[in-house]
């Protein structure tokens, strides 16, 4: 009878007996028949079913869910082990039997938190390597500061030899870094050097190159190009030093020079005695502060013009004097001279010193040698314009003697005008031939010279033509006049006349030049 209290079963069965056993004697009492109570027990066998399959499918369910559970754990276990580079901690054969299912989960969940907490702690190690490696990297990129972002880590690989590689990673960039700085305070060594031979403010020249190198609390850029920048103004600063003290000995052999030239006293020669002492000094070997600044050459200049003056002066007035014999030559060849602003310009750069005197005479005197030989070969068609000159010059007074209508009056010297007309008359004819020839020589002359042929700036042959241009307008307004019926001087066409004034202007300023 215990046996039977203590099964939940027989007990369930007991109390149903029970239960159909009442609702029996209700049902005697009641009046119902046979059939309403088989209807009841079919209804109540078939509820008890309900209930019955309803508890199987919440068991299974979580029975479903306890399973799920056991291997999403495992899975996650094996994928952090396997993260890791571990071996999976919970193995579990097919054949072997660990109990329960919540038993088993019960043994994989604090397997699970252990290798989660290790995860945790393996990930919190990559970060501050990675972080590191960052860091250093943005510095050497010249981000700086402005790359706030978290380091991406591949949660597929955080194994020891993952980790030992970024560290590794790490001591390779800590190392490039440590070169990076102490090239760049070799360099900054250096270019405080220059700045203080040359005099310039150190702060704002490496301002220039990066505003972070100026700062000596701040952090420094130490990326490729700061460095490219802090290299090339180092060999800026440089070669400036060079060209300085290059300048500063050519300054110092001058005034040595024009010290013996004009026998200066020692005790005037001692004040610039630590200039000249560095006349054949070597780069290294200047290293005193402001010894080669703007202001100090400049000091070292005013003295150098203060000797060249009397020098200069005397230079100045051979300069002038060759100037008046190359424009003499040049008029007498009708040549272009020289401006008298670059003759002006030459004299002021002498003044200055900013050429020597020595050197300007002795072009002047290759450029004055080198136009008489080009007035020589000029000589034979500058003869032939002359008479081609004078021959348009009588072919305009001839026009003018043609359009007079007294030129027969017979007066004082009449016969002299007709015989000048004759001649004119003569000379004009021979025109064509030599404005041919002269056009002739002088396409020769540019062929053997490979230069245009210039007479007081303007080429001949564009001369030539523009006279040939108008000889035939005139000579077809000649045509056209003679045919006209009327004999009155109002026939003469306009055009013509006004093609015979542009022809004698051309004249007049031929023979003006």
């Amino acid at each position: 009878m215990a046996s039977v209290q203590k099964d939940p079963i027989l007990q369930l069965e007991t109390t149903c007996g029970s239960l159909l056993y009442e609702l029996q004697i209700i049902w005697d009492e009641v009046g119902e028949t046979e059939t309403d109570r088989d209807k009841m027990l079919l209804e109540l066998e078939r509820e008890c079913l309900e209930v019955y399959r309803r508890k199987v499918d919440q068991a299974n369910r979580c029975r479903a869910q306890l399973r799920q559970a056991i291997a999403d754990a495992e899975a996650e276990l094996a994928s952090i082990c396997s993260a890791m580079g571990e071996r999976p901690v919970h193995i579990r054969q097919s054949d072997q039997s660990v109990g329960s299912l919540k038993q088993e989960l019960g043994t994989i969940l604090p397997e699970l938190e252990e290798m989660q907490k290790r995860k945790i702690e393996r990930r919190n190690q990559f970060i501050v390597v990675l972080e590191e490696i960052d860091s250093i990297t943005n510095d050497v990129k010249g981000q700086g500061e402005h790359a706030h972002s978290k380091p991406l880590i591949n949660e597929t690989d955080l194994s020891m030899r993952k980790l030992e590689e970024l560290h590794c990673q790490l001591q390779a960039l800590q190392k490039e870094k440590s070169d990076r700085v102490e090239t760049i305070r070799k360099h900054l060594c250096t270019l405080y050097s220059h700045c203080s031979v040359l005099g310039m403010d150190f702060n704002e020249v490496v301002g220039q190159v990066n505003p972070t190198l100026s700062d000596p609390e701040g952090p420094r850029s130490l990326s490729d190009h700061t460095i490219e920048k802090l290299g090339n103004a180092v060999q800026k600063l440089r070669e400036i030093k060079i060209q300085r003290m290059q300048r500063l000995q050519d300054l110092a052999t001058t005034m040595l020079e024009l010290w013996n030239l004009m026998d200066t006293p020692i005790e005037e020669q001692q004040e610039y005695q630590h200039i000249t002492c560095n006349i054949a000094a070597s780069e290294h070997e200047i290293t005193e502060a402001n010894s080669l600044s703007e202001d100090f050459i400049k000091y070292v200049e005013a003295e150098v013009v203060r000797l060249d003056a009397v020098k200069t002066s005397k230079m100045k007035e051979l300069v002038l004097k060759k100037r008046s014999e190359l424009e003499e030559i040049c008029r007498k060849t009708h040549l272009l001279p020289v401006s008298d602003s670059a003759i002006d310009q030459t004299i002021a750069a002498i003044e200055s010193g900013i050429v020597d005197a020595t050197m300007v005479l002795e072009h002047l005197e290759q450029h004055i040698s080198k136009i008489k030989e080009e007035a020589l070969s000029r000589k034979e068609i500058l003869e032939r314009v002359e008479k081609w000159l004078s021959a348009c010059d009588e072919e305009s007074w001839l026009e003018e003697y043609n359009r007079d209508d007294n030129r027969y009056n017979a007066g004082r010297g009449a016969h002299l005008t007709l015989k000048r007309a004759e001649k004119a008359r003569s000379l004009v004819n021979k025109l064509p031939g030599m404005v041919e020839a002269l056009a002739s020589k002088t396409i020769v002359w540019e062929q053997e010279k490979g230069i245009e042929f210039l007479y007081d700036g303007i080429r001949l042959l564009s001369m030539l033509e523009e006279y040939n241009l108008l000889r035939q307008e005139r000579e077809e307004e000649h045509r056209r006049q003679r045919v006209c019926t009327s004999p009155s001087p109002f026939c003469f066409d306009q055009k013509l006349l006004t093609n015979i004034i542009l022809l004698i202007q051309l004249y007049e300023l031929f023979s003006t030049n």
